[in-house]
């Protein structure tokens, strides 16, 4: 457990809320239930969601006329299972940011990007854009899953590092980067455990001008290395700050499924990054429903987050 850094110098904002209200690729269209209803470029879906426990908006037909919809009972490289929708495959494209990507139906019913995840990425791609100095900035993303923010970072004019334990992620990044036309872009794409990576980048003396985190609840490295987010997250924390640059750097991190309050990711930020001046805003994520004009769209929380912007 590192210790805490000094007297806090960075302002702190806490309790806020970024929205993504959806784009021409992606809507969330109901939510209730249990479930929500969301469209991926032109495929609809059906996906589990805790966070839906109120009613549903829409008809019942528009539920029923998604073209896949995840059912979760059969056990494949993951839990579960899609049921589908007549000449429905599994792998579909879409556009983020401007930028070709790959969906496909996975066994653990996710779908290949986290659309709430646009917020961070615009503002990433604004600060990189803006770097001023010689060289292109430095982007390390951890847990970089299919390398959605990996793009978003090299088409901004970034030297991104992508880092995940999993083979097929980080194959399935690669994917979307040569679907994106970036093949010359310089990412390197590294399969790794994320805490080893960084505790060697750390003794290399490598620094960054942004890093992405993004650390599952649980998880495996590709060595078998054990990672639990309410036990190791501070020491993932300290070697954020140690390889974050100084000046006007910036460290984003995303937390999903755990029982904390966006309070408890907040604390131990800026215990850890606090004693450098700048800013640290922490806060929830959500999406805006937009299937029924009629009716104000209700937010779906999907995650708690955690920003900091140096000075």
């Amino acid at each position: 457990m590192p210790a805490v850094l000094g007297p806090r110098r960075a302002e702190e904002q806490v309790g806020s809320l970024l929205v993504t209200d959806g784009w021409d690729d992606y809507r969330l269209l109901d939510m209730g239930e249990g479930e929500k209803l969301e469209r991926y470029g032109d495929l609809v879906v059906v996906r589990p969601e805790p966070q839906a426990m109120g009613p549903r908006r829409l008809d019942p037909s528009a539920w029923a006329a998604a073209g896949a919809a995840f059912t979760g009972d059969v056990e494949e490289d993951g839990p579960g299972r899609w049921r589908t929708a007549e000449g429905i495959g599994t792998a579909w494209e879409m556009r983020v940011m401007g930028l070709p990507v790959v969906c496909r139906l996975t066994a653990f019913r996710h779908v290949g990007i986290f659309a709430e995840q646009i917020a961070h990425w615009t503002f990433m791609a604004e600060r990189l854009k803006a770097h001023r100095g010689p060289d292109k900035p430095r982007l390390l993303n951890l847990f970089g899953y299919t390398g959605v923010a990996s793009i978003v970072a090299a088409e901004a004019g970034a030297e991104v590092t992508h880092v995940d334990a999993s083979r097929k992620s980080v194959a399935w990044g690669r994917e979307n980067q040569a679907l994106a036309g970036l093949d010359a872009a310089p990412i390197r794409w590294i399969v790794d455990d994320a805490v080893k990576f960084a505790e060697r980048d750390i003794r290399r003396g490598k620094r960054y001008d942004g890093i992405l985190l993004d650390p599952p609840r649980f998880g495996r490295g590709p060595e078998g290395e054990v990672w639990s987010l309410e036990a190791d997250l501070p020491h993932l924390l300290d070697l954020t700050r140690q390889l974050l640059a100084p000046g006007p750097s910036f460290a984003v991190l995303t937390a999903y499924a755990i029982r904390a309050s966006f309070l408890s990711i907040h604390e131990v930020t800026a215990d850890l990054l606090g004693h450098r001046p700048g800013t640290i805003s922490s806060g929830e994520l959500a999406v805006r429903e937009t299937g029924d004009p009629a009716r104000p769209g209700r937010l779906l929380a999907t995650s708690m987050y955690s920003r900091f912007i140096g000075a």
